[in-house]
C-alpha cells in the first residue's frame, strides 16, 4: 500500500510540474524595481498624461507608433500576431497571425517597413507597412527580444547586456553595444525604443526603463514606472511591464505591459 501511495504522489508531483512548465509563459510574475536600489545614474519619475485601452489578452513583446496608429507584436506560440490598432479606441485595423512554431518578439518601423523578431527561431519577418504583406525575412544568431531603429540601422536585444547594431540591407552586425552602469553590465534588456537620441530599454521582470547612450552603452538614467502598477486593476493574468512606443512628431511616449488592459501616455519629470 505504501508503494502505491508513493507512486501516486510521484505521479501527482509530475503532473503539477508539467502544468507549471506549460503555464510559465502565461502566469503572472512578481514585479520589481530592484535596479533602482543600486542605481548610480539619475532616476526619473513619470506623469501619466493619458490612458488608452489595450487588449488584456495581448502578450506584448514589441510596440511601435506611426502616424496615429500603434503597431504591436505579441508572443506565445500559436497566439503570436502582428497588428495595427487605433490609439484612442484600441480597435484592431489589421492583423497577421504567425505560424504556430513562432513566438513573436520585438518590432520596429523603418522606411515604411515593419521588422518583427521571433524568440528562438533566429528568424525575423519584414512586412509592408501599408498592407502587412510579408516581403522578406532576415536571420540572426541567438534569441530575439527587442528591436528598434534610429532611422538608419536596427538595434536588437537578446536578453543579455548587449545591443547589436545591424545593417538593414545586409543584416550583418555592424558593432555591439555593451550596456553598463559604471562597470556593471545591465542584463535582461528587453523591448527597445529609440527616443530623443537615446535607446530606451525595458528591463525584463522590472518596472523600470533604462536610458542608454547608443554611442557607448552608458546608462544615462532610469525611469521608474512602478507607479503604474497601482492604477491597474488586479488581474490574475497580468504580467510584466513591456512595450515602449515613441511618437517623434508629437513627442509622445507610450508604455504598456503583457496582458495589461491599459496603455499609458507618459512624460518624464525633470530630475533636479
Amino acid at each position: 500500500m505504501k508503494y502505491i501511495h508513493r507512486l501516486f504522489l510521484l505521479a501527482l508531483i509530475s503532473l503539477i510540474f508539467i502544468g507549471w512548465e506549460q503555464a510559465t509563459a502565461e502566469t503572472p510574475r512578481k514585479f520589481s524595481s530592484g535596479a533602482l536600489t543600486t542605481a548610480k545614474a539619475p532616476v526619473f519619475q513619470i506623469n501619466i498624461v493619458n490612458i488608452f485601452p489595450h487588449d488584456p489578452e495581448a502578450f506584448t513583446q514589441g510596440l511601435a507608433y506611426d502616424r496615429g496608429y500603434l503597431y504591436e507584436s505579441t508572443g506565445i506560440q500559436g497566439k503570436s500576431v502582428l497588428k495595427k490598432m487605433e490609439l484612442k479606441s484600441g480597435k484592431v485595423i489589421k492583423e497577421v497571425k504567425l505560424s504556430a512554431e513562432y513566438f513573436g518578439e520585438g518590432l520596429t518601423i523603418l522606411d515604411k517597413k515593419l521588422y518583427q523578431l521571433t524568440w528562438k527561431n533566429q528568424t525575423g519577418f519584414i512586412y509592408n507597412l501599408q498592407d502587412f504583406k510579408q516581403i522578406g525575412k532576415f536571420f540572426y544568431q541567438g534569441e530575439g527580444w527587442g528591436l528598434t531603429t534610429d532611422g538608419k540601422i536596427l538595434f536588437l536585444s537578446d536578453g543579455s547586456s548587449v545591443i547589436f547594431c545591424i545593417d538593414p540591407a545586409s543584416f550583418k552586425i555592424i558593432r555591439k553595444i555593451e550596456v553598463r552602469e559604471g562597470r556593471t553590465p545591465v542584463k535582461n534588456l528587453n523591448e527597445l525604443e529609440f527616443v530623443r537620441g537615446e535607446i530606451w530599454a525595458n528591463i525584463f521582470m522590472e518596472d523600470v526603463i533604462a536610458r542608454i547612450s547608443p554611442r557607448n552603452g552608458k546608462v544615462l538614467g532610469w525611469i521608474d514606472l512602478s507607479p503604474l502598477q497601482s492604477t491597474l486593476v488586479k488581474m490574475v493574468k497580468r504580467d510584466v511591464l513591456n512595450g515602449i512606443a515613441y511618437d517623434a512628431k508629437g513627442d509622445r511616449i507610450f508604455v504598456t505591459g503583457k496582458y495589461w488592459p491599459d496603455l499609458y501616455e507618459i512624460n518624464i519629470q525633470n530630475n533636479h
